[in-house]
């Protein structure tokens, strides 16, 4: 069973993960489980720069235009699929990629998740509701509040983590640290990470480029159509949230883009120090196609 390899590749976003994981998949003769949790959502297209029609045409990929936004998609259901559809890509072929930016559905994947308490439904809906009211800093004050320790562990400007660690501490009175075993899952293959940087500078005019370009490409009108979903949880993201402000009035066009460009570099920062802190991950620039395919040999 151990003769069969995952390839996953890592990396913040923009740094060209979709190329360099379509190129591998290509080299490999195989396919690609996305681990990215918001490309699965069929009615999200711009905002969350998903592979192109051609490109998903070259590769066969999984978790993709798999859901709907009314969903609730998390990181247990994304271990269970992902290792289902495993399986399946095993039945023929030897080994298989996984990419995306998502690092708490990665490390499901590699590594399992620690089993969470069953949370009171009503505690959850009034966490959701005051943070759609309140904002982000109402959210921050109340994690350091009730769960000081894991407000220190410097995860304050994530929302759903945020809600997530708030409503077990107040369903179990025990904070979510307490709940982290770190027992690694055996699984039945090998895997092997492959890390994707470049220089900030570079990372940052990729950014800000991207942005610009989905603008060009009818973001605006896209979020517009989206705008009575809103307050769903999959639209809890960079590059929706501050077009809604800006239809609501709440910001120029020319602010809402400069915040989405801030944001996402504020999100690839994140992305890239949780990925810093996996010592199995291999790094290299992601042009350098030659090194990606001589990892796959050795």
């Amino acid at each position: 069973m151990k003769d069969r390899t995952v390839f996953v590749i890592v990396g913040p976003t923009a740094v060209g993960k979709t190329s360099a994981a379509i190129h591998l998949a290509k080299y490999l003769q195989t396919k690609i489980i996305s681990a990215d949790s918001r490309q699965c959502f069929k009615e999200l297209d711009i905002a969350v720069a998903k592979p192109s029609p051609d490109e998903l045409q070259e590769v066969p990929h999984y978790f993709i235009n798999s859901h709907s936004i009314k969903e609730e998609v998390n990181a247990g259901m994304f271990e269970q699929l992902s290792l289902q559809w495993a399986e399946e890509i095993f039945k023929e072929k030897k080994s298989m990629l996984m990419v995306g930016g998502t690092g708490l559905y990665i490390k499901a994947f590699c590594e399992g998740l620690d089993e969470m308490p069953v949370i009171d439904p009503s505690i959850r809906q009034k966490i959701q509701d005051s943070y759609l009211q309140e904002g982000l800093s109402w959210l921050q004050q109340e994690a350091k509040v009730h769960d000081p320790l894991f407000y220190a562990s410097g995860e304050i400007q994530n929302p759903q983590r945020m809600m997530r660690a708030l409503e077990i501490k107040l369903s179990t009175g025990r904070s979510i640290l307490d709940f982290r075993s770190h027992q690694k899952r055996e699984r039945p293959f090998h895997i092997k990470k492959i890390g994707l940087h470049l220089p900030k500078e570079v990372l940052h005019k990729n950014i800000n480029m991207r942005v610009d370009q989905m603008v060009e490409r009818g973001l605006i009108a896209e979020a517009t159509s989206l705008l009575p979903y809103k307050n769903l949880n999959a639209l809890q993201t960079v590059g929706y949230s501050e077009i809604f402000n800006y239809l609501e009035g709440q910001l120029t066009l020319d602010q809402a883009i400069e915040e989405i460009k801030k944001n996402t570099r504020h999100y690839a920062k994140r992305q890239m120090t949780w990925f810093r802190k996996d010592g199995e991950i291999e790094w290299l620039s992601p042009s350098d196609y030659g090194r990606l395919e001589k990892i796959t040999e050795s």
